[in-house]
């Protein structure tokens, strides 16, 4: 009887625990929020915003940092004024992922995924008459079908390879001169993150996998809304002769560990080499590729220690 007593005050214990967590009633009340339209708009009138003009969040600049600053509701006031008013400007959020603080960066991403989503969800896919959104933006609704849709992110693999000593990073058409990075594919219908992973490094570099290893994961805004599974793969040392793919990158070499090294050092496009070609950069800290290289840097420099 002791012993069941027992077992029943520890689950008691733990369950009232559970409920006082602060994260556990953040949650519950940030989904309360999602919906219930009153608690929203009463929510609304005492809480603070970001400001977005065009899918651009706003900036301000303090000394050398950039801050995002939280604002009482702005009305409709102009994109001119705001920005002479509160002494800043709206920035392309590609630009402005490099330069703000790590705790603002996923915040914004996520607003403006949200706000991508509702500007291209206005209408339903079965009736094509107007879905309307809720206070808080969590969801929309066709009245006409009952049909209610929520923001959906795509998977992608992102990929770090590496054949024990050097890693492989390429560059794509769209990225800022001199970035390298990981690479990356959209999950195909169908498809496991192991078989993914697998595919997009034949499609990509034309090397195959040996094994593979799970790092993170992050949402990521660009192209529209996707999640990025973060994996290292290792491919074997005696094929590790890129042959890429030109349709999908624009280069792709292997990097040794010094290399690596000095890229991490490198501010966004401030080195060039002779030819006047940038030398390799790599992407900011908050970009999970950031996390891979890093991960493999420590991998390797724990090997030679």
């Amino acid at each position: 009887m002791a012993a069941i007593y027992q077992a029943v005050y520890r689950r008691a214990s733990s369950l009232m625990c559970r409920f006082h967590s602060t994260y556990v009633r953040k949650i519950r009340y940030l989904n309360d929020l999602k919906e219930d339209d009153s608690l929203c708009r009463q929510a609304q009138t005492s809480g603070t915003f970001y400001l977005f003009h065009n899918l651009s969040p706003f900036l301000q600049e303090v000394g050398k940092q950039y801050l995002v600053p939280q604002v009482s509701a702005a009305g409709a006031l102009e994109k001119s004024v705001i920005e002479s008013e509160l002494k800043g400007s709206f920035t392309d959020l590609r630009k402005a992922l490099f330069v703000v603080d790590q705790k603002d960066s996923p915040l914004l991403a996520s607003a403006q995924s949200l706000l991508r989503w509702h500007d291209s969800h206005q209408y339903c896919s079965k009736t094509g008459q107007p879905t309307q959104k809720n206070v808080a933006g969590s969801k929309r609704v066709c009245h006409a079908s009952g049909i209610i849709y929520y923001p959906q992110m795509s998977p992608v693999v992102i990929t770090l390879v590496s054949d024990g000593s050097r890693c492989l990073l390429a560059r794509q058409p769209s990225f800022p001169q001199g970035m390298y990075s990981a690479l990356s594919g959209f999950c195909d219908m169908g498809e496991n993150v192991e078989e993914t992973v697998r595919r997009e490094v034949a499609e990509e570099v034309g090397l195959e996998v040996e094994s593979f290893q799970y790092s993170a994961s992050q949402h990521w805004p660009f192209p529209s809304s996707c999640l990025m599974i973060a994996c290292h793969a290792l491919v074997r040392e005696q094929q590790t002769e890129i042959s890429m793919n030109s349709l999908e990158l624009e280069e792709a070499r292997w990097f040794d560990l010094e290399e690596i090294m000095k890229g991490l050092k490198r501010k966004p496009g401030s080195s060039k080499q002779e030819d006047g070609s940038l030398l390799p950069w790599f992407p900011p800290k908050q970009a999970i590729a950031h996390q891979l290289i890093w991960e493999w840097v420590k991998q390797q420099t724990s090997q030679l220690a």
